[in-house]
């Protein structure tokens, strides 16, 4: 294919286009300069940025310029897309550590050298902005009432939506304004939670500039359920292997749903689609085929072909009754616990449970095991016996393996 559009499309990864026909051309006819924006919320990037992440690759690898905008000025307030609840109010000093973390992982998708892609940050041109004349320059062009009808705020409504949010909005889309009069940005891309925010910048350059923009959105990485992919027992699946080391990353989408696999496939590797095509045929346990694919090729990507392999690896050794646990997740215990600890201690100390009543539950409901013996009894001690060569496996349901070690 010569025009990405139809790559993306094919993938489905297109949600939503404001000018369809127009973007097609203009993907197909030049070389455009394009732009996504991530808010440093932490201090990692986590799997459902991913996949905006792999669109850039795309555009990229068709000769499109990606600007991967952090957003060190909106991240002062919080987009309320999504939201529930008000964001936590960072420091200055927490959003810039964000910032440089974010550019060190986007830097493992996206070519930044040679000025094939760029990083900008919008606190360059927000927190230096005049207020009374920000709100008379930009405070002008938007509607109360149209923007109370965006998703983003009807949903807020109920529960409270602060002013500080309420302003989000004019931020971001004052962004677009600047990227197009600094880099003739013309197309901004995003999650389907962003529509509301990409119709308002692209008014706004029509408005201050008599400029024509465009906008496109892309699928949200969701299950089968409808439910956001990507969620652990930890919480989120984040790109920093210190937050989810890489076997947990592996693992995680070795284990997707049957229903979940080539959707996945599609929307976050480069695996081919004459590939993927093929691997839709496959039914049952023929699938685990493709669920090996995914967690090799998404890990590789993340982390890098050398942690893929390991991850890999030790999670067939341990599937396949192999002696190899090298690469699994560990936690270490000093010698005066391995004396005699509790079962329950252990397991709300290594992350296989979040509290003692949560492994309670999970022994009684048969779904714990140490050394491939199942655990009946919530009162087991674990001593220095149960330990060979220093260490021991326990398996939490069919796929979860967690391994301990004495320290020293």
């Amino acid at each position: 294919m010569n025009n990405v559009y139809d790559v993306l499309l094919e993938r489905g990864l297109i949600a939503q286009t404001t000018h369809e026909k127009e973007i097609r051309e203009l993907l197909g006819n030049e070389k455009v300069t394009f732009y996504i924006g991530f808010d440093p919320t932490a201090d990692s990037l986590h799997v459902g940025h991913f996949l905006q992440m792999v669109v850039m690759r795309h555009m990229q690898n068709y000769g499109h310029r990606p600007i991967a905008l952090v957003g060190g000025g909106t991240g002062h307030i919080g987009d309320p897309s999504g939201r529930t609840d008000m964001r936590q109010m960072m420091t200055l000093e927490t959003i810039n550590y964000n910032c440089e973390r974010f550019k060190e992982q986007l830097s493992r998708i996206i070519d930044f050298s040679d000025g094939k892609a760029i990083m900008v940050n919008n606190a360059d041109w927000l927190l230096d902005l005049n207020y009374v004349e920000f709100l008379r320059d930009i405070g002008s062009c938007f509607s109360v009432n149209k923007m109370l009808t965006a998703e983003c705020y009807k949903q807020r409504l109920e529960k409270g939506l602060t002013f500080l949010e309420f302003n989000y909005m004019l931020m971001q889309s004052y962004d677009f304004l600047m990227l197009n009069r600094k880099y003739d940005c013309k197309i901004e891309l995003g999650g389907d939670d962003q529509w509301s925010n990409i119709l308002g910048g692209i008014e706004l350059c029509r408005r201050k500039d008599q400029k024509q923009t465009y906008g496109m959105t892309f699928t949200l990485l969701q299950n089968s359920e409808g439910k956001k992919m990507g969620k652990t027992q930890k919480g989120a699946l984040w790109l920093d292997k210190e937050k989810t080391s890489p076997y947990e990353f592996y693992q995680y989408w070795r284990n997707v749903d049957d229903a979940d696999v080539i959707k996945c496939l599609k929307l976050i590797t480069f695996v081919p689609m004459e590939t993927i095509n093929e691997l839709a045929k496959l039914e049952g346990k023929e699938l685990n085929e493709a669920k090996k694919l995914l967690a090799y090729e998404v890990t590789k990507l993340v982390h890098g072909e050398e942690e893929a392999t390991k991850a890999k690896e030790a999670a067939e050794a341990v599937f396949g009754g192999g002696s190899d646990n090298s690469n699994m997740p560990t936690t270490s215990i000093t010698k005066e616990e391995a004396s005699g600890i509790n079962i329950l201690d252990l397991m709300v100390k290594a992350n296989l449970a979040a509290s003692k009543g949560e492994a309670r539950r999970l022994i009684t409901q048969g779904g714990v095991s140490v050394n491939g013996e199942k655990v009946s009894d919530v009162m087991l001690n674990i001593s220095e016996k149960d330990f060979d060569d220093n260490s021991l496996i326990i398996k939490k349901g069919k796929k979860v393996f967690h391994k301990i070690v004495i320290e020293g």
